[in-house]
């Protein structure tokens, strides 16, 4: 099933030949409870030998349109998770120091040390998308970064960190569904950003900017996966699923006394 969703280069796809409410023939939450909770047990016990032998780190990074649930996925799929050993660190507009250095410098600063695992939500992939969608940065500096985050995503690679990059795939309607149900409730409406209306009108920009960004920096070492989220329960699931895999690959042990 995970292999279905990993965007591989070269093959001429689109963000259009995955949908949106795809949710693997699975029909209701109710059938995979029951797996999601030896999943969670799994990588509980996962995230301990990786904290305990200090080999290992692991970077995820959830990207997607306004509305699509990243801060909901780290805290469904990560919120069991030892806080000893993660962290989730989330981007906004850079600062006047951020903004002095290069573009990867403050995301380098918050890459997990060995034995953590650490969430971004959003990414310095912002730097070739929102940029390049309202014109700050023109298509030769774009392939100039595609390049420059290749060799970062290498380096931590060479490190012995994971890089697992999720892009949460949500429709347009489905959003709008979103946006609405956040003005009607007070427990939500002061997520409303008056921008997250305007930024609709870049949809299409949007959609070819990712698909520029999975083409040009999804690799074996990083993959770039495309996240069915209009249905929270699969989405949660399979980010589930291809974590715990990643994990289950890594030769993890508890250290032994000397």
């Amino acid at each position: 099933m995970i292999k279905t969703y990993i965007w591989k280069p070269g093959k001429e796809k689109r963000l259009s030949d995955y949908s949106p409410a795809d949710t693997c023939l699975i029909k209701n939450k109710e059938d995979v409870s029951e797996q999601s909770a030896k999943l969670r047990e799994e990588l509980d016990e996962l995230q301990q030998q990786l904290f305990a032998q200090k080999t290992y780190s692991l970077l995820l990074v959830f990207q997607g349109m306004d509305c699509s649930g990243k801060d909901g996925t780290i805290r469904h799929v990560l919120g069991g998770l030892n806080p000893h050993g993660f962290q989730a660190v989330s981007f906004k507009k850079p600062n006047p120091e951020e903004a002095a250095h290069d573009f990867l410098w403050r995301a380098h600063r918050e890459t997990p040390a060995r034995g953590f695992i650490t969430a971004f939500n959003r990414s310095y992939y912002e730097e070739v998308l929102i940029t390049r969608v309202h014109g700050q940065i023109d298509k030769k500096e774009a392939k100039r970064r595609f390049e420059s985050i290749r060799h970062f995503e290498e380096l931590l690679a060479g490190h012995d960190t994971v890089v697992l990059k999720f892009f949460l795939h949500i429709s347009k309607e489905f959003q709008l569904g979103k946006i609405r149900e956040r003005l009607a409730d007070p427990a939500k409406a002061w997520k409303f950003d008056p921008s997250d209306l305007a930024e609709r009108d870049y949809w299409e920009a949007y959609r070819q900017a990712h698909e520029d960004v999975f083409e040009h920096c999804s690799a074996r070492h990083a993959p770039w996966f495309i996240i069915p989220s209009d249905h929270r329960w699969f989405r949660d699931y399979l980010v589930l699923s291809i974590i715990t895999d990643a994990m289950r690959k890594l030769p993890l042990s508890y250290p032994k006394l000397s």
